[in-house]
């Protein structure tokens, strides 16, 4: 295949990708339709087919996109500071690595346009798992939570498989889904008519507060 030509098939592929998560996001995977998701994406069905084979195929397909993206994103961050867990690290040096990364996580889900396009396919999985539960739970939570949870460990001076520091590390995860899939109740809430670089500090700035408390930081 040919440069120009590769370009035009991978423009394609994403193409059917946005129309995909947008059709999964909106109905469940046994609602939406491969006609229905082509016809979005101004592709033929055979195309569909070509790219991704099943719609279970394409359904994995939003889910490794999605995974690739976030690991694009956070995984320096998570490296560095898995990195300085296994140089058995400070209480405050966790402290600031849990920050770097609730901070970082905070600008991907809130703080991204892309994000938009699939917040609702990923809240749909965590709803009503699918076909595509597994590749987030494995590839996207659970590492997520996990490098979390040994930073609250390690803040906090307890052993990492206490599990206050689990219980920890998904109320801080998920405290930012009330300015993600929440997003119209947490404007409303503040008052806000968007979440920009001066909202999003704001956030960013409680979340190091929330940090602190959970380790005992000043």
């Amino acid at each position: 295949m040919s440069g120009n030509g590769y370009r035009k098939s991978e423009e394609t592929r994403q193409r059917i990708l946005a129309a995909a998560l947008e059709a999964f996001g909106s109905s469940s995977f046994s609602e939406a339709t491969t006609r229905q998701i082509a016809d979005a994406a101004r592709v033929s069905l055979p195309v569909l087919q070509y790219h991704f084979g099943s719609k279970e195929g394409l359904y994995r397909a939003c889910a490794e996109a999605i995974v690739e993206r976030y690991r694009e994103h956070m995984a320096p961050i998570a490296t560095r500071a898995r990195e300085a867990l296994r140089s058995n690290g400070t209480a405050a040096a966790a402290r600031k690595h849990l920050k770097v990364i609730a901070g970082a996580l905070a600008g991907f889900l809130i703080g991204s346009n892309e994000v938009k396009h699939w917040a609702h396919f990923v809240g749909r999985e965590l709803r009503e798992p699918g076909p595509a539960f597994d590749i987030l739970y494995e590839s996207l939570w659970k590492p997520g939570v996990e490098v979390t949870a040994r930073l609250i460990a390690r803040a906090r001076g307890i052993p990492e498989k206490d599990p206050a520091a689990r219980i920890h590390a998904l109320l801080l995860i998920s405290s930012l889904l009330a300015f993600q899939s929440g997003r119209k109740i947490s404007l409303r809430v503040m008052q806000w008519s968007k979440i920009g670089p001066k909202e999003l500090a704001m956030i960013r700035s409680a979340l190091d507060a929330q940090i602190d408390a959970i380790g005992g930081g000043a």
